[in-house]
């Protein structure tokens, strides 16, 4: 066993000696470790190995020396003989570089110079190169300047991008690159400035010529509405002229007159028509606008612009507070808007996006608003028909020009209705005056024509037609006064007049026609009718005027259906359409005649009451004077000599004037006997009123005016012939005893009217009598007297408490 572990402890050391021979000194430290890791005392044995091995190797060197000891000596004694050779050789080597630098200090100097030289070269080329980099960059940069200095700020604005971008780049690091790269931004800023003053003064420069645009503008369109009005009317009338030539007729040549004319004055304006680019440049805003898009900045100049534009449709917007009295305060206005909007529509068309349509249009509908409410304003102080009419022409070819160029105008034209029917009111007003000039100058009698010419220019004027009138010989008279035919006329021209209004408002025929009736009723059943009303209730006219002016209004209401002819001669529409309007002549006329026929009523019994002013009784006399009173002798007469200028009113007319005036005549005497004043009356009063009412009765009897049937015109005076009758035939017994009854012939005697006449002759008689009472007939009479009253008061009594 001992052995053994002897055996391979020898054996074990053996390999630990292999691996620190063979390995690294570095991984010596392991293989040592593990010496002495293994049996005690085995690094002894260890020790004793390796000095073993180290004597060994020893021995080996020794043998490995003694075997190459004679070649290391040749080799020393080869050495220092080549020792001796080196010597040499330096020496030679030495003179040798020593002449080599001899020879060679000139080729150093020249090599020296040839190397100066070629730097300079490259430092040569090298600027070179540089220089042209950077004279493009200068050459760029000195454009610039010339170009703003020649304002052409645009290809400066270009230049400066190209010289920003492309040359610039390539000489970043000189300093006078970043002195340029900072001057761009400035210089971009000033183009911007300049553009931007330049606009400004392109926008000074459209707020004067707007006028001067507008008026261009509106012209050219008035022009083409003429020569479209012209070659339409030709149009219609080819036929008619091709018909004319079939019948042999010269047909009319003014409409080609015309045309040409116009033709001949339109090349005319053509030659100095100017146009919005004619009166403005538009180019600094053209130019304004690249400029601020090549910057990038493109919002904020379309922001600037449009909101200088608002402010500048404010302003041209806004009238002038005396724009309202002449047409060229409102042709001005319109010229100016017009200017307007057609610079927007060239910058709408001319730029892409600077101006939109939506702007416009919202610019538009902001100014139609604002115009509508100024038109509607100012046109309410026009008093002068004629202005409104210009007013209404200049608001058409305003509406006609702007729809030319894309804007709404309906609303113009909704706006000229309401102006027409203020036109309607003035030409209401003016023709007012003139119908109170024609009353005013019209003498209120029948016009006399003395020949056929006379005649037929009073036919000519007025729609007049009797067969029995044109049989008469001349002179002769017609039935109507001056004031009818002129009247008539004033009618036409009326309707001439508020067609002028009508025309060009695209409207149709039918609408037109109504518009023309319409206005045609307010002239009769206002304007007209005022004006008679007004002439009837004048003072100093009197009944012949009245009848008159009867006549007149009767004459006048029939020409009215001459009126609805001419006007339908005028739009082309039938009067069988069905929502066509009817004039109003026939109300009209008639309130006219009502109101003369009132007031002929009226002023008959005026003139009737101040005759009776005139009466003059003596009511205490004792006997008549046998003939009737003188102021109603007077009063008949001028009755008869009035109803006599009633033959040419109608029958009715005459027969109630004459029938009003004899009811208010008995009234009138009726209230004489029964006056409060008169205290007493004598019989021989009542016999004289009795002559005077015999008068009466016979003139009505003389039938004053015909139609009137048997004994109808002597009724008026049915109450006071009864009472009359009763007091002088003094049948008291009769009227007592048939009082209430139907045939009673005092039937229309009241008792109450008898009682207060019976007691102004119970009064008489009483004075008359005092010493009479002895006389047995005066004492029966004066006691019949107080039965009969006492019996009429009970009457009057039973009367008031029945009621």
């Amino acid at each position: 066993m001992a052995d053994t572990a002897a055996l391979e402890t020898v054996t074990e050391h053996e390999r630990i000696l292999q691996e620190i021979e063979s390995t690294d000194a570095a991984c010596v430290g392991p293989t040592l470790r593990s010496v002495y890791d293994d049996q005690p005392n085995a690094h002894k044995r260890f020790m004793e190995k390796l000095e073993a091995r180290i004597r060994n190797h020893d021995r080996e060197i020794e043998k490995l020396c003694n075997f190459h000891h004679q070649g290391f000596v040749d080799a020393i004694t080869e050495l220092l003989k080549v020792r001796s050779n080196a010597g040499k050789l330096k020496v030679q080597v030495t003179d040798t570089n020593r002449r080599l630098q001899d020879a060679g200090k000139e080729v150093i100097n020249q090599s020296e110079e040839v190397i100066r030289c070629r730097v300079q070269q490259r430092n040569i080329a090298t600027t070179v190169e540089k220089l042209q980099l950077c004279l493009p960059v200068l050459e760029m940069y000195s454009k610039v300047r010339e170009q703003m200095k020649a304002k052409r700020y645009y290809s400066a604005l270009k230049t400066m991008e190209l010289l920003e971008n492309t040359y610039l780049p390539q000489v970043y690091q000189y300093r006078f690159c970043q002195i340029m790269t900072e001057n761009i931004p400035r210089l971009r800023e000033q183009v911007k400035e300049i553009s931007m003053s330049d606009l400004k003064d392109f926008l000074e420069s459209i707020r004067k010529h707007s006028d001067k645009i507008g008026e261009m503008a509106m012209k050219q369109s008035q022009q083409q509405r003429t020569f479209n009005s012209i070659v339409k009317k030709q149009t219609n009338t080819s036929h008619e002229r091709k018909l004319c030539i079939a019948s042999g007729m010269v047909p009319d040549r003014m409409d080609e007159t015309m045309l040409e004319q116009f033709q001949d004055d339109e090349e005319e304006y053509e030659a100095e028509v100017l146009t919005a680019q004619d009166l403005v440049d538009f180019s600094p805003v053209y130019r304004c606008l690249h400029i601020y898009t090549i910057l990038g900045d493109r919002e904020t100049f379309e922001n600037y612009y449009r909101k200088q534009r608002r402010k500048q449709a404010g302003l041209v917007l806004q009238p002038q507070s005396n724009m309202h009295e002449t047409v060229d305060g409102y042709r001005k206005y319109f010229n100016q808007i017009v200017g307007f909007f057609v610079v927007e529509d060239h910058i709408l068309h001319a730029t892409q996006g600077l101006v939109t349509r939506a702007f416009t249009d919202e610019l538009w509908n902001m100014a139609l608003s604002k115009i509508i409410a100024v038109l509607r304003t100012h046109s309410s102080y026009c008093t002068d028909p004629d202005l409104i009419l210009e007013l209404k022409n200049l608001i058409v070819v305003y509406a006609d020009t702007l729809q030319g160029y894309g804007f709404p105008v309906n609303r113009l034209f909704d706006l000229l209705l309401e102006i027409r029917d203020q036109y309607n009111e003035t030409l209401l007003k003016k023709w007012a005056i003139v119908f109170r000039d024609i009353f005013e100058s019209d003498n209120c009698s029948p016009i006399p024509v003395a020949n056929e010419e006379e005649y037929r220019t009073i036919i000519s004027r007025f729609p007049f037609h009797d067969l029995e009138l044109e049989k008469q010989p001349f002179p002769k008279r017609f039935p109507v006064s001056q004031s009818v035919p002129e009247i008539y006329k004033e009618f036409k021209e009326f309707i001439y007049a508020s067609l002028k209004f009508s025309e060009s408002l695209h409207r149709s025929s039918t609408e037109i026609d109504d518009m023309l009736r319409k206005s045609t009723n307010l002239l009769l059943t206002r304007t007209l009718s005022g004006c008679l009303q007004s002439l009837i209730k004048k003072q100093h006219i009197g009944l012949t005027e009245l009848v008159q002016i009867i006549i007149n209004t009767t004459h006048l209401e029939q020409a009215c259906k001459y009126l609805e002819d001419f006007i339908t001669n005028i739009t082309n529409v039938s009067p069988e359409t069905v929502h066509t309007t009817r004039l109003y002549g026939l109300s009209t006329f008639k309130d006219a005649r009502h109101a003369a026929e009132g007031e002929i009523y009226t002023k008959l019994n005026h003139k009737i009451d101040e005759f009776v002013q005139l009466a003059d009784y003596e009511w205490t006399m004792t006997e008549p004077n046998g003939r009737a009173s003188g102021y109603l002798m007077d009063l008949i007469n001028f009755l008869r000599s009035t109803f006599q200028v009633f033959t040419h009113l109608p029958g009715k007319v005459a027969q109630t004037a004459c029938m009003s005036a004899c009811k208010h005549l008995s009234t009138s005497l009726m209230q004489l006997l029964l006056d409060t004043e008169v205290k007493q009356i004598s019989m021989g009063a009542i016999q004289q009123f009795n002559l005077d009412v015999i008068q009466c009765e016979l003139f009505a009897s003389s039938e004053p005016v015909p139609g009137f049937q048997g004994d109808t015109l002597q009724l008026a005076f049915i109450d006071l012939r009864q009472l009359l009758d009763l007091f002088m035939v003094w049948d008291w017994s009769t009227y007592l005893a048939d009082y209430g009854q139907a045939t009673s012939k005092y039937l229309r005697v009241n008792p109450s009217t008898a009682l207060i006449l019976l007691e102004k002759m119970k009064e008489t008689n009483k004075k008359n009598n005092i010493f009479s009472q002895f006389r047995k007939n005066d004492r029966d009479k004066q006691k019949l007297i107080e039965t009969v009253v006492k019996q009429l008061r009970s009457l009057v009594n039973g009367m008031a408490q029945h009621t």
